[in-house]
């Protein structure tokens, strides 16, 4: 699980100034990045961000698993007293765990003895909102561990948004990245599947026809022309994708796509990506009640 860990602490790293704003709720000015490891016995720290602007050091400390040795609050007090005694700052801590799990340490914020108590955050993907990942490139990676109640539509909806990231490199890593955390909530083959070029690149096509299309519905200044609009362009994108995957397809099947309200054929946009054979999509249609 130590690459989970390892991997967030290069995003964070490499993104230090997004992870600011996420765990302080501010705008931080300028930014160092610390060196992770503590004197006193060698003990590394996953993320040592310090913000040179607020005269604080950000301590994010990343979880696969909730058992360790010492246990994590003790680490907790560990590392914010190395921290305090090497840079003499105030230290902020967060510890986020990436993978749910109903264990108490994930939702334990204190260390308590007979003679201290040190608090810090917990912070657990699960119950995090998953706007605030999929509309930041930086924190897109972990998106697809956050709240929500459909994951494989969340997971594509990472892959159109990592698909619209312009520069290739960023593009190439981001979905490195993603694929590698996805790990933790997604069977490989649904992680490939979704976040492979080619498909990211039809379904961010899809999503800009279904807007082009109802574009040009509202030139036409009627609701009828709009969803015309869009179910036509959305039609001859499918029929064109359909034949590309599976070689020419009966024209049954297409007939039954062109009767497809609009809501059906964004259903059927998100779907279409899960499929493997043409057999999947005649499952897909017979489950519709009006075809």
């Amino acid at each position: 699980m130590a690459e989970y860990d390892n991997l967030c602490k290069i995003i964070a790293e490499k993104y230090p100034r997004d992870f600011s704003r996420w765990l302080l709720n501010q705008e931080p000015g300028e930014i160092e990045i610390l060196k992770s490891e503590l004197s006193i016995e060698p003990i590394r720290a996953d993320s040592v961000i310090f913000i040179k602007i607020d005269n604080r050091i950000l301590h994010i400390e990343f979880q696969t698993i909730t058992n360790s040795e010492p246990s994590i609050p003790f680490r907790m007090l560990d590392y914010s007293v190395r921290l305090i005694r090497r840079y003499e700052l105030p230290v902020t801590q967060v510890v986020i765990f990436l993978q749910e799990t109903n264990n108490e340490i994930a939702f334990t914020e204190q260390y308590i003895n007979e003679t201290t108590t040190h608090n810090y955050r917990s912070l657990r993907m699960w119950e995090q909102n998953s706007n605030l990942f999929l509309n930041n490139d930086a924190l897109l990676p972990l998106a697809s561990l956050s709240r929500t109640n459909s994951p494989q539509a969340l997971l594509s909806q990472v892959a159109q948004n990592i698909a619209r990231i312009s520069d290739r490199n960023t593009r190439q890593d981001t979905a490195a990245y993603t694929e590698i955390l996805a790990g933790l909530r997604f069977e490989k083959n649904v992680i490939r599947q979704l976040l492979s070029e080619d498909i990211m690149q039809e379904s961010v096509i899809y999503q800009d026809i279904l807007q082009k299309g109802e574009r040009q519905g509202e030139q036409r200044g009627r609701q009828e022309g709009r969803q015309e609009g869009r179910q036509e362009e959305a039609v001859r994108f499918l029929s064109r994708q359909l034949n590309k995957r599976f070689g020419e397809v009966d024209s049954s099947i297409i007939e039954r796509i062109q009767v497809l309200s609009t809501e059906q054929l964004e259903a059927l946009g998100e779907e279409f990506i899960d499929f493997t054979q043409v057999s999947d999509l005649v499952d897909w249609l017979n489950q519709q009640g009006n075809i």
